[in-house]
């Protein structure tokens, strides 16, 4: 298991000395400042390498740009329209560069309109640390009241609408504002961010596309830059939806393990991968993650690492961020299997035998608190996350803990 970090470049509130401190030995990142379907240039690709090689005072970091997240997939792709051939082949030309700078894990998502999706960004726990939830009466109340999408309360169960207007007319004018923004929310430094009026706009467009649509668009996307990332010795890596149920009436199609199958093996090849988020994936009740591990552990070429607690029994349901070794996904038996999947790989003699992980999300504690960097992504909370993880996986590596 490769310890990585996820750094948003130098804004980002971490630093590379944190990092360092922090023990990591690679860094997962991106050029979220270049809009999505422009080419990555090579002097863009190592400007980012030479930030991740440097400390603060000019030295030379011990840290390397491992993993990329994410090289988007623009809306034009997704959809067949526009301009999406071109972007087709810009993503190709990005992924040459990367691999020519040495870089040979690129993940990605197929999510339509939004990434990540989540209500309360700083939610408190009772225990004072602060953490991203996903709320489906508030999440209920935006898209029927605020978004006023046309059908969005028929998507919903009858108490879930009644309790969401209830709580839309509680609310005043900045929570709402507050609510429309956490669900609208980008990463930091990027080049695309969405108004309510964009986010109408592109629903519109989706509105022919149903979730087989959406899967056959995917598979062509990967049919084009597959074989290329398969010449290159590049592994590509989809990331699954987040949250793993549909939402805003559209389709969803990397939520459990039958998606996952269905595109690996309508694009069979080993460049043709998963990025195992158990926390995107634990987010539904009926995803066992381990087990979804375990059927995938052959083309997995990335880990995310996070765990949440489930508030229901249905697939569409709240959920906040759990700290890492509590909550729906049971983290000692992942690590587990981890572990004896990279030793299958090492007796096989497969050089991608260490599968990079980094410690997702966090809850903000102690003085991640008021530091004001990005939700989900703190630096004390990451860093008590990793430590768990790295310890579980040290246990695992001695001989008594194999035992356990």
């Amino acid at each position: 298991m490769r310890q990585t970090w996820r750094w948003f470049g130098p804004r980002d509130r971490v630093s590379i000395d944190d990092m360092m401190q922090a023990g990591v030995e690679g860094v997962v990142s991106a050029l979220h400042h270049v809009p999505t379907g422009v080419v990555w240039t090579p002097d863009e690709i190592a400007q980012r390498q030479r930030e991740i090689g440097t400390r603060k005072d000019g030295r030379p970091s011990t840290l390397s740009w491992d993993v990329v997240e994410s090289l988007p997939v623009s809306e034009d792709i997704k959809k067949q329209k526009g301009d999406w051939k071109t972007h087709i082949e810009n993503w190709k030309i990005s992924m040459r560069h990367l691999s020519e700078a040495g870089i040979e894990v690129i993940c990605y998502n197929f999510m339509p309109v939004l990434d990540w999706t989540r209500t309360d960004l700083a939610w408190e726990r009772p225990n004072g640390a602060r953490c991203m939830r996903f709320d489906l009466i508030d999440f209920a109340a935006f898209d029927i009241h605020i978004l006023q999408r046309a059908g969005a309360a028929g998507q919903f169960p009858d108490d879930v609408v009644s309790a969401a207007a209830e709580r839309f007319a509680a609310m005043d004018d900045a929570r709402r504002e507050q609510l429309a923004g956490n669900v609208v929310f980008g990463l930091p430094g990027a080049a695309e961010t969405f108004t309510l009026e964009d986010v109408r706009a592109h629903l519109a467009e989706y509105d022919s596309i149903s979730e087989e649509r959406l899967q056959g668009h995917m598979i062509d996307f990967l049919a084009e830059v597959a074989p290329l990332a398969e010449e290159l010795g590049v592994r590509l890596c989809c990331h699954p939806d987040d949250p793993p149920f549909p939402l805003l009436g559209l389709p969803r199609i990397m939520s459990s393990e039958a998606h996952y199958r269905k595109i690996l093996d309508a694009v069979d090849t080993p460049a043709n991968g998963v990025t195992l988020c158990t926390g995107s994936l634990g987010a539904r009740p009926d995803n066992d993650t381990v087990a979804i591990f375990r059927a995938l552990a052959d083309r997995v070429h990335f880990l995310h690492l996070r765990n949440v607690a489930i508030e229901g029994d249905a697939v569409m349901n709240s959920f906040y961020e759990d700290e890492h070794l509590s909550g729906h996904t049971d983290m000692v038996a992942m690590v587990r299997a981890i572990v004896a999947e990279e030793a299958r790989r090492k007796a096989e003699g497969r050089a991608d035998w260490s599968i990079p992980f980094r410690p997702d999300h966090g809850q903000d504690i102690l003085d991640d608190i008021g530091r004001e960097a990005q939700p989900g992504y703190p630096a004390i909370g990451r860093l008590k996350g990793l430590a768990e993880l790295r310890g579980l996986y040290h246990a695992f590596q001695h001989p008594l803990g194999a035992e356990a």
